[in-house]
C-alpha cells in the first residue's frame, strides 16, 4: 500500500512539474517593442530563411547543393547581408530568396532577391494578447507585388512572411532593432 502511495505521489509530482512554463515578457521589453512599432522606425535582420519545401528544393538537397547545417526548409543567412527596414511610410528590403519562382520577369542576369523600396500600402498593426505585434502591408518591387506579414515579439525576435505574386512564399526569422541602433 505504501508503494502505491509513493508511485501516485511520484507521478502526481511529475505531472505538475513537467508542464511547459509560458515565458513572460518584462514590462521594459514590452515598452521597447511598443515604442518601435509606434514610431514606425525599425529594421529587421534575419538569421534564417525558411522557404516552402518543394520537390525541386528536396532534389537540390539530395544532390548536396546546400551548405552543412542547411536543408531544403531551413537556410542560414549568417554572413549574408539582409534587412527589411520600415521608416515612417517607407519600406526597403534586401532579402535573398530561396525557392521556386513561378514566372520570371527576365533573364539577362536579373536579381531574384526580394528587393523593394518605396511606400507601403494597406498598413495594419494588431497588438496580440501576448504583447507581440502582427504588422501587415503590401509592397511592390520593380516587377512583383508582395503581401508582407511581420510578427514582432517582446524579446525583439521577429518573423517575416512574404507572399509574392510570382513565387512561392518564404519565411525569415531574426531580430528587430531601432534604426538608430543599426547605424
Amino acid at each position: 500500500m505504501i508503494f502505491r502511495g509513493f508511485v501516485f505521489v511520484f507521478f502526481l509530482g511529475l505531472f505538475f512539474n513537467c508542464g511547459s512554463a509560458k515565458p513572460t515578457a518584462t514590462p521594459e521589453q514590452i515598452a521597447r517593442l511598443d515604442q518601435l512599432v509606434k514610431n514606425q522606425s525599425f529594421v529587421i535582420e534575419s538569421n534564417w530563411a525558411l522557404p516552402q519545401t518543394t520537390n525541386t528544393l528536396m532534389a537540390l538537397q539530395n544532390a548536396g547543393f546546400f551548405s552543412t547545417g542547411d536543408s531544403a526548409s531551413r537556410i542560414s543567412l549568417s554572413g549574408n547581408p539582409n534587412e527589411l527596414k520600415i521608416d515612417n511610410q517607407t519600406v526597403t528590403s534586401q532579402l535573398p530568396y530561396f525557392g521556386e519562382v513561378q514566372s520570371t520577369s527576365g533573364y539577362n542576369g536579373s536579381d531574384n532577391s526580394i528587393s523593394f523600396e518605396g511606400d507601403w500600402t494597406d498598413y495594419r498593426v494588431v497588438k496580440n494578447d501576448n504583447s507581440s505585434y502582427t504588422i501587415r502591408f503590401d509592397a511592390k518591387s520593380h516587377s512583383e507585388n508582395f503581401d508582407v506579414i511581420i510578427h514582432l515579439y517582446p524579446n525583439l525576435s521577429s518573423e517575416i512572411i512574404l507572399k509574392g505574386a510570382k513565387r512561392f512564399p518564404i519565411r525569415y526569422t531574426g531580430f528587430v532593432s531601432s534604426i538608430s541602433e543599426e547605424n
